[in-house]
């Protein structure tokens, strides 16, 4: 065999909507679906084992749906280049067809590897674009014209076969192999795209009538975010999948005269094109994983490592601050926290204990099942003011409980120890009187911790470090230094998307996933 076409699965589990896959086929050689597992890749601080689960769940997913066609998944284990070499070496391979990925400076570093390897060995490397993002790309108005004309392509239809390559599929890895330890996670949201195709069905059928208005509460968004976000990080339901979705059951809505539940449709489809436009800035610019957005941060925050007692506090939920506390704790044992609940951590670590946000963004990423390097990263930038923003974002956790969670039922749910404790002083309960405390059963600095900061405090001093410190640059420099620019290209300057406006989509919804059988055409 010299003339094999690999299709390189990576964050893109399914075979539905998937151009890479069609494009194997078409060569008319035959196809090897392949997954590579990389040890490098599960080394790095930022991915867990609860991510490693989720994978699993959805490569078993994706290697039924392959069977059910007459293939199956081919497994390697080794750094990426070398496993295609040695695949070179043995079967001969034609071409290799994969996503451009958008990720970490580690997949953008691996991507290149293995371009490089497929150049001198003669291996065609075929890249396909997903999710609207537009490699070398930096006019932001042409990237949402062109956004809105990629998601209403049609999506590329799941091949009804696939015939069997004559390759070993190789065994099936385990966590403990990648030096992954335990990671209870009871509440983990399982793999697969037919959970993913689920919880579109069930958003677009009744959870998200409340998505535009319950989405800031970590309560109530449980249930009516759409909670598709591990499955767009993975890939088993593509963002294009997600969006005809969307304006089928919106025009479906308007039609019968809902205008309350497509209203929330609306916001609902502005923030997957607010998530793919984070993502098209990322592109240009991986390495803000690990480097500020300006060139020098205002000031410099303290750089702390595992096992300091202000990043322990704050990982585990144990800051004395409940609703702060009870997001974190929910985050540990789900794997998932609302929009707005995820700023407020960041900042807090940030701003209030005064940490660089490298480290402390890294491990909130591997508590995140959802981990989206392009979304998680400028974000944790920006809540710890260092991608320059104009005014320190700095939230008052005592507010956002109030704002949030005013009768205490998500502290009360997440933080059991103050349950009893009147709702009147459960938010603040420093500030409850003795006898309150006492009648609730609660010693602060035992039963519960002592705050770990005064909040108000921490706040004032942080404002007052960050403005001493831009003045000081401003004093050294005519003007703010340029955004550094990476490798890649001039990065797209982000901005929120306008209103959605109705595409001309495809709007039949995305197919159930296989059950062991190929779909109809």
């Amino acid at each position: 065999m010299t003339d094999l076409h690999v299709v390189w699965f990576k964050r893109d589990l399914r075979v539905h909507d998937h151009a890479p896959l069609l494009a194997a086929m078409a060569s008319g050689a035959p196809v090897l679906p392949l997954y590579i597992f990389e040890p490098d890749f599960w080394a790095q601080a930022e991915h867990s084992r609860r991510q490693f689960d989720f994978l699993m769940e959805s490569l078993q997913s994706l290697d039924e749906a392959l069977k059910a066609r007459g293939s199956a998944l081919c497994l390697r284990v080794g750094n990426a280049a070398e496993v295609f070499a040695g695949l070179h070496r043995r079967h001969g391979l034609a071409a290799i067809h994969a996503h451009e990925e958008t990720g970490s400076q580690w997949t953008y570093d691996r991507d290149r590897t293995v371009q490089r390897w497929a150049l001198k060995a003669g291996v065609a490397f075929r890249e396909q674009p997903q999710n609207g993002v537009v490699r070398r790309h930096n006019d932001v108005e042409a990237w949402k014209r062109h956004w809105e004309a990629f998601m209403s392509l049609p999506r590329a239809k799941a091949p009804e076969s696939l015939p069997p390559p004559d390759v070993p599929p190789g065994e099936w890895p385990i966590a403990e192999d990648f030096g992954l330890p335990q990671d209870r996670c009871p509440g983990r949201q399982p793999g697969g795209r037919a959970e993913g195709v689920e919880l579109l069905r069930s958003f677009l059928a009744a959870r998200g009538r409340r998505y535009r208005t319950d989405m800031a509460s970590p309560q109530a968004a449980t249930g009516a975010c759409s909670r598709l976000s591990p499955h767009f990080a993975f890939g088993t339901v593509s963002i294009r999948e997600a969006c005809q979705g969307v304006m089928r059951a919106r025009t479906d809505l308007e039609l019968d005269g809902d205008s309350t539940f497509a209203a929330s449709l609306d916001a609902f489809l502005s923030r997957l094109q607010w998530h793919c436009n984070d993502m098209q800035k990322f592109e240009n610019q991986t390495s803000l994983s690990g480097r500020n957005l300006l060139g020098e941060p205002d000031v410099q925050r303290d750089v702390l490592s595992d096992g300091d007692p202000r990043l322990e506090a704050w990982i585990s939920g144990r800051t004395g601050f409940p609703f702060l506390d009870a997001c974190m704790r929910s985050l540990n044992q789900t794997g998932w926290l609302n929009h707005r609940a995820r700023a407020m951590v960041m900042a807090f670590a940030s701003q209030h204990l005064w940490m660089d946000w490298r480290h402390p963004a890294a491990r909130l990423a591997a508590l995140f099942t959802d981990f989206e390097p392009a979304i998680h990263y400028p974000q944790a930038q920006l809540q710890s003011g260092a991608s320059g923003s104009a005014i320190p974002r700095i939230y008052n956790p005592v507010k956002q409980s109030l704002d949030h969670d005013r009768d205490g039922t998500f502290i009360r749910r997440w933080v059991p120890e103050l349950a009893t404790l009147p709702t009147a002083h459960i938010h603040a309960p420093w500030d409850a009187p003795k006898a309150e405390l006492a009648d609730a059963g609660i010693v602060l600095g035992q039963t519960y911790p002592m705050r770990i900061v005064d909040h108000m405090a921490a706040a004032r001093e942080a404002r007052d470090r960050i403005y001493s410190g831009r003045a000081t640059t401003l004093r050294s420099h005519d003007a703010m230094p340029e955004a550094p620019r990476s490798r890649r290209s001039n990065p797209v300057r982000k901005q929120k998307p306008a209103a959605p406006r109705q595409l001309a989509f495809d709007l039949r919804l995305p197919d159930m996933a296989d059950s062991g059988r190929a779909p109809s055409a």
